[in-house]
């Protein structure tokens, strides 16, 4: 698999975006400029991002999410943790 990111990747195992080998290799995101960790899903397109709230889950499990719009960019970091 190459290193292109794709349009949208979410990191809930029930997604239909989910990609298990991606997130393995680690992605670093930037939302309006800056550095996120807490970002559950993005998509590119559409400019958007879903940022976990707090540690409180839905009732599935899932941590509680809130959808904020905006510039986003998405990379996979190297071995070292480095932006690629």
């Amino acid at each position: 698999m190459s290193d292109t990111m794709p349009d949208r990747l979410s990191a809930t195992p029930g997604s239909p975006f989910y990609d298990e080998a991606l997130l393995e290799k680690g992605i670093g995101i930037r939302f309006n400029g800056e550095e996120r960790t807490n970002v559950q899903e993005y998509c590119i397109s559409e400019g958007w991002v879903r940022l976990a709230v707090g540690k409180t889950l839905d009732r599935k499990g899932n941590p509680m999410t809130i959808k904020v719009s905006g510039k986003v960019e998405a990379w996979v970091k190297g071995p070292e943790g480095d932006n690629a």
